[in-house]
């Protein structure tokens, strides 16, 4: 930005532009030949990344594509993902990161509704699309060698453009489990406010460390973590696809210093063999982030007792808010069920439904207010406004705080029963449920009664080789549990049914159910 510029707009002279790439410019800067990304054996260093986002930035101005459009990545995780959507950003323009297990069907409605001008998409996920439902998409680049045909057209000379802060840096889609996914304006400043706040949270973004990256980067927080060690310095390394083995193996050699994770990947980690656990026990880990969905108490434990003490955090947040809360390693077993306090630079409030805050112990809607809130959502103006009161971001979840200051995430707001006028949040249930013996996850819902209104019926993922016994789940149930809120119904599922950003879709249920 020019000092012409900044004077209109009213910004001092020492003002630079809190971009995304801006911290990778900077790491390049100070060790050009360090290795910034690894991925399938193949490695690219500083200097390399940032002529690669010069190149693609440069490329795609030459296509038309200009500040406030938007392109798109349709890709598993692979070495180019970060070089394109810091590229793209660099123009002022966004890109828009669908999951490529969506059909392709759902692919075409997103970037349609993103108005989506340039497609990079991997060859892998091209049998899919049927490119005449892309309506607004005018050039399209396949990842693999004509990426790389395309990336050489251009110079890697580094042109500097006004691209401010607050221009959305990316945009990944909500996943849609009540409704059609909206896009989330991700600014440059935000994602840039949370790397230097996990840095100061997590202890393992510096430029000492190596993140392992096996989330799928098309998720908000896959690529943020992904980025977050690459934009102070440090080394993250990709992997294409979860595998727990490979992970444990990766994690084992002492290189990893951190890694990100959701709570299915345990489930995958601690069903391997016990002589593979064994095998594998030992690691240079400095913290592990854990994120997504709840963790069960029992799985926390496990976590802690094969890792290692003093690293897991449990992180609660949402792509429109970012990070809201982190419960440290220190408290994982002393607060059961807790999301922590709030994140770093972030103010927590619980509010009744006449907005008022409400009292320790007492449950109400959580909204937060920090540098990492989300710009709005794409195109939706409406929708925009009912998520924000007053700058505050709520994304519909309850919550409570105990006398410590402690969150504990309730429900969300639109999976509560009301069950004889009594509200239930079915979270609770399940938080009960996962610890019953042969029980792999739970799922509780509210079915329509005409005596009670609705009826609480619990969704068991049964391990293998286990049964159901609905008396022994109701007996179990009745000693945590007040009578209100045990399960009436317990029905065993193959799996639960999920989006393809692997939250389970309670609606889907319902319909399951129902049809039984």
């Amino acid at each position: 930005m020019s000092g012409a510029d900044m004077q209109a707009l009213g910004l001092p002279p020492g003002f630079r532009a809190l971009t995304v790439s801006s911290g990778i410019r900077s790491a390049a800067a100070r060790q050009p030949d360090k290795t910034a990304l690894i991925c399938s054996g193949e490695t690219r260093s500083y200097q390399a990344l940032v002529e690669g986002m010069n190149q693609v930035a440069n490329a795609v101005e030459s296509l038309g594509l200009r500040s406030g459009q938007n392109a798109a990545i349709i890709a598993f995780n692979c070495l180019d993902y970060i070089e394109i959507v810091a590229g793209v950003s660099d123009l002022g323009a966004a890109v828009v990161t669908p999951n490529p297990k969506l059909t392709g069907k759902e692919l075409a409605d997103i970037c349609n509704d993103a108005q989506v001008r340039v497609l990079f998409v991997q060859a892998a996920c091209l049998g899919g699309i049927e490119r005449s439902l892309f309506e607004t998409v005018e050039h399209v680049i396949e990842l693999g060698e004509p990426y790389r045909a395309f990336k050489a057209s251009a110079s890697a000379h580094f042109v500097q453009r006004p691209v401010n802060e607050w221009d959305s840096f990316s945009i990944p889609y909500t996943s849609g489990t009540t409704g059609k996914p909206k896009g989330v304006m991700l600014s440059h400043r935000s994602r840039a406010m949370g790397f230097l706040a996990y840095a100061a949270e997590y202890g393992i973004f510096s430029p000492d460390d190596h993140f392992l990256a096996f989330a799928p980067m098309c998720h908000g927080a896959g690529l943020a973590y992904a980025m977050a060690c690459v934009f102070v310095g440090g080394t993250t390394e990709i992997m294409e696809k979860f595998d727990a083995e490979a992970v444990l193996a990766a994690v084992h050699s002492g290189r990893v210093t951190g890694m990100f994770t959701v709570p299915t990947h345990y489930h995958a980690i601690f069903s391997l063999p016990a002589e593979v656990l064994e095998g594998y026990r030992g690691n240079r880990l400095r913290g592990i982030i854990a994120n997504a969905a709840p963790l069960p108490q029992s799985i926390k434990e496990r976590i802690v007792s094969y890792f290692g003490d003093g690293l897991l955090h449990e992180t609660y947040g949402s792509t429109e808010a970012g990070i809201v809360t982190n419960l440290r390693p220190q408290d994982q077993l002393r607060k059961v069920n807790c999301v922590g306090q709030p994140f770093v630079a972030n103010t927590v409030r619980l509010l009744d439904e006449q907005g008022n805050e409400v009292g320790p112990g007492e449950v109400g809607e959580l909204f937060s207010l920090s540098p990492f809130l989300f710009s709005g959502y794409w195109g939706k103006p409406q929708a925009t406004e009912d998520t924000f009161r007053d700058g505050w971001v709520s994304v519909g979840d309850m919550a409570l705080r105990d006398d410590e200051g402690y969150l504990y995430i309730v429900d969300r707001k639109k999976d509560m029963v009301i069950s004889g006028g009594i509200n239930i949040y079915p979270r609770e249930v399940e938080q009960v449920l996962d610890e019953y013996p042969g029980l792999v996850e739970s799922a509780v819902i509210g079915v329509p009664d005409a005596q009670w209104g609705e009826l609480l019926a619990a969704c068991l993922v049964l391990a293998p080789g286990a049964s159901l016994d609905n008396e022994a789940l109701e007996r179990f149930c009745r000693s945590q549990l007040a009578p209100y809120k045990v399960p009436k119904t317990f029905v065993s599922i193959e799996a639960l049914p999920r989006n393809a950003n692997g939250k389970v879709l309670k609606t889907v249920l319902r319909e399951w159910y129902a049809a039984q």
